[in-house]
């Protein structure tokens, strides 16, 4: 599988990738650079994959990538919610759980900045 370097080295980029994911899963909706958006994308459909599956290995795999922060809601984190809200919801759906809307450039470096949301 190809992929994007942005700009860093495997480690920062792995980190990088674990931090949008679990925000996406925690808040639904982020806004970040095109690029980011893309490799994001990849990733979180891999999740909602994962959490379709609703078994033990499933969830140690998912474990592995999102990270163990709490969400919005009392006494629940990403892992979670990844498996009780998002899971369920697209049990009918046969892939593209997210959606890539591309705003204004950012204003400080003229980046291409994107929305990255669950359908």
């Amino acid at each position: 599988m190809s992929y994007s370097k942005l700009g860093r080295n495997s480690s920062q980029r792995k980190a990088l990738l674990r931090d949008l994911v679990t925000d996406l899963i925690i808040h639904e909706r982020i806004t970040t650079t095109e690029a980011k958006a893309f490799e994001l994308k990849k990733l979180a459909d891999r999740m909602i994959t994962l959490a379709k599956k609703e078994d033990l290995a499933a969830r140690r795999k998912a474990a592995e990538t999102v990270r163990f922060e709490p969400t919005l809601e009392e006494n629940q984190n990403a892992i979670q919610k990844l498996f009780t809200v998002l899971g369920p919801r697209y049990k009918d759906r046969n892939g593209g759980y997210t959606r890539i809307i591309k705003t204004v450039p950012r204003r400080g470096d003229a980046a291409a900045m994107a929305i990255i949301e669950f359908v």
